[in-house]
């Protein structure tokens, strides 16, 4: 079994001596959740917030605000694209250094403007959205009109990995929100696409070209959900959370076809975090699935002692998955290890399309 772990190694060998020359893309900007913030929460009045110990302790700088024991997967991913550096998040991004990108992901936030709000103050996908509206702004400002900026930031990668929070800190919370009642599933799906789109529609009217879209993972596996709903379950996983978020990927896939069919300048793509989350993960030296390696399934507290065999779990809390994991995922996301694990295309080949060019497969 031992030799499923191999990749896991090759994969920390090249981020380690093999992750340099040119850039593939000169800029990457970042929208999403707990699972991608860097940083954007540490000064909001919330409990949605990272920059604490034991969070970081794999990671070079410490406790900075990342829901994880080091890299999340939008790090890799900066690692795998050969850039210089991590994302900085947007709170704290420099002038100059925007021009690179910025991480606008704050954790608990989703789609809709409600969900998260029981953890405090948090920013919502519209409210990052018009965070990045002041970025352009001061790109404008730095290359002098809207032409160059436009031109600069359609070479730029974009990732947007939310929704999480839509489902775990909202539908599926029924005694502090209401859309469990109001919605079934599959309304509740078409209304958060919906909603989606115009927000990703947005993202392309300020310049984004070059666009991976997250769908959502197995939700019901979290140790949040095993907690909260596994008596109710006889599998490992909550199968019926599981079942209510591909039905949003399903309607995910279908909105990034429209999108590709319909904005001809632009190329979106569909990372299917579900397909990759379902992956052997014994086989990988993963022991623990769905218990935290921090607070178990329960929240991370400040300076609680985490399990010392973290590169034996899947996740890190009772969200967020711990860095093994994410460099899994981030790999398969980067380039495809099965067709189905991206559509049409992975993040490597993303990344190599020229402004403007089109698809021809």
């Amino acid at each position: 079994m031992m030799w499923r772990v191999v990749p896991v190694l090759l994969l920390v060998f090249y981020l380690q001596h093999c992750a340099h020359g040119e850039p593939e893309v000169p800029c990457y900007f970042i929208f999403g959740d707990s699972l991608s913030d860097s940083g954007n929460n540490n000064k909001l009045v919330t409990l949605g917030r990272a920059n604490f110990p034991p969070n970081g302790i794999d990671f070079p700088n410490g406790p900075t605000g990342r829901f994880c024991n080091g890299r999340t997967i939008v790090d890799v991913l900066a690692e795998l694209l050969k850039l210089e550096d991590y994302i900085p998040p947007y709170a704290t991004v420099s002038d100059y250094r925007i021009l690179q990108g910025a991480n606008f992901a704050s954790g608990s936030s989703g789609i809709r403007d409600e969900t998260g709000r029981h953890y405090g103050d948090l920013i919502t996908m519209k409210e990052q959205l018009k965070n990045y509206q002041i970025a352009v702004s001061r790109i404008t400002n730095i290359l002098g009109n809207d032409t160059a900026a436009m031109d600069h930031l359609s070479k730029c990668l974009f990732t947007v990995g939310i929704g999480s929070h839509d489902y775990i800190n909202n539908y599926y919370l029924p005694q502090l929100y209401p859309t469990n009642s109001e919605y079934t599933p599959v309304q509740y799906a078409s209304v958060l696409i919906n909603q989606y789109f115009q927000q990703l529609k947005t993202l392309y009217k300020h310049g984004a070209r070059k666009v991976a879209i997250f769908g959502l993972g197995r939700l019901g596996c979290m140790p949040l959900e095993v907690g909260l709903y596994g008596e109710v379950s006889d599998t490992e996983c909550v199968e019926f959370i599981n079942d209510a978020v591909q039905v949003f990927n399903d309607r995910l896939v279908r909105l990034v076809d429209g999108l590709n069919a319909n904005l001809t300048d632009a190329h979106f793509a569909y990372i299917n975090m579900s397909g990759i989350q379902s992956f052997d993960a014994a086989a990988f030296g993963f022991r623990v699935r769905n218990n935290g390696c921090c607070g178990g399934q329960l929240p991370c507290l400040p300076f609680s002692g985490p399990c010392s065999n973290r590169t034996e779990h899947i996740y890190w809390d009772f969200i967020n998955p711990t860095e093994a994991a994410n460099m899994i995922y981030a790999q398969r996301a980067y380039i495809s290890e099965t067709p189905s694990d991206a559509h049409p295309m992975d993040i490597h080949t993303l990344a190599q399309f020229a402004s403007g060019e089109e698809d021809d497969s």
